[in-house]
């Protein structure tokens, strides 16, 4: 098999594609081989040791991978050789094959291609955590997402509008806006361009969003809190931006509105049942043409510092995924 090898995790140019043994899968383990493997936020944080998981070197990139179980280890009696899953373990994906933790792996349906199966799972589970479960959206309801022309913010709006709210989606560019609109937003804010503050009052006819989905923080979010309606959710999903914003504490106070964390990984661990329910609605969204995954574009693996690139120069709308070509 040959993977990306991070040996040392101070950036993209020292992954090198390395000949590597095959392994056996242990217990609790499958064999993939991968047919598609996307491109996150996190993905580009772990090789410059800027993720809050570190792992033990040297290790293979790749969060989000889908592929072909090649063999099974002892204790793996729900997935069978042949079978097609996908994975979201953290690390691995960037190879022709890993190793995965069974118990992560979903079945896919017959019909789910593997390039929307590898940019599907940590995007909407995140997406409906944070909105369905934290947000606690409700239908008639006008959602705020930022960042939304990236990954998880074409699958925040598609799942809000599922649920029969209104979509005010802000991203940087009037072409990550025209995207927003044909994902079904139903009013798009640049932000590169005049008051962020006035934008959204003026969206929401005065009266604020009921529900601030946030995966970028910086510099936009005190002005979006400021914005949020009475009894607002504001949903911390991610600091895309860099920047941990700070926020004045008198804000929630004042309008009666809650900060809500989001953290589907530790939800998917602490809460297994409601998780597997959650990905069990997502996948029947996916079958009904509710939800699709927005995929900027696919590379070959061997492209991925070129992905990388890409990646970091934001210029990737929705999600970027990389194929093993056969």
């Amino acid at each position: 098999m040959h993977a990306w090898l991070c040996t040392t995790p101070t950036g993209v140019d020292q992954l090198q594609w390395t000949q590597l043994p095959t392994p056996a899968p242990g217990p609790g383990q499958v064999l993939l081989e991968v047919k598609a493997a996307s491109l996150n936020f996190p993905d580009l944080l772990i090789v410059q040791n800027k993720y809050q998981m570190k792992p033990e070197l040297p290790f293979v990139p790749g969060s989000e991978y889908a592929g072909v179980v090649q063999a099974v280890g002892e204790g793996v009696s729900h997935l069978s050789v042949g079978q097609r899953v996908a994975c979201l373990s953290g690390t691995g994906g960037f190879g022709t094959h890993t190793l995965a933790p069974a118990a992560l792996c979903m079945p896919l349906p017959d019909g789910f291609s593997f390039v929307d199966a590898a940019a599907f799972i940590m995007t909407y589970a995140t997406s409906h955590h944070a909105l369905i479960d934290r947000g606690q959206l409700r239908e008639g309801e006008t959602v705020l997402v930022l960042g939304a022309a990236g990954g998880v913010g074409t699958a925040a709006i598609q799942i809000a509008k599922a649920a029969g709210a209104r979509v005010i989606a802000a991203a940087s560019t009037d072409e990550k806006c025209a995207l927003c609109k044909a994902q079904g937003a139903d009013a798009t804010i640049n932000y590169s361009q005049g008051d962020l503050r006035a934008a959204i009052k003026e969206a929401t006819g005065g009266k604020g969003p009921d529900v601030v989905y946030d995966p970028v923080g910086g510099d936009f979010a005190e002005p979006a809190f400021r914005s949020i309606a009475w009894r607002g959710r504001y949903l911390i999903v991610g600091f895309a931006a860099g920047p941990i914003p700070a926020l004045p504490l008198n804000l929630p106070l004042l309008k009666g509105a809650s900060l809500v964390g989001v953290f589907w990984g530790e939800f998917s661990r602490r809460e297994p049942k409601a998780n597997a329910a959650m990905m069990q609605e997502l996948a029947q969204w996916y079958g009904q043409g509710k939800i699709k995954p927005v995929i900027d574009r696919t590379m070959p693996m061997a492209e991925l510092h070129a992905a990388y690139a890409r990646m970091g120069s934001r210029q990737v709308q929705g999600k970027l995924v990389m194929v093993n070509e056969q």
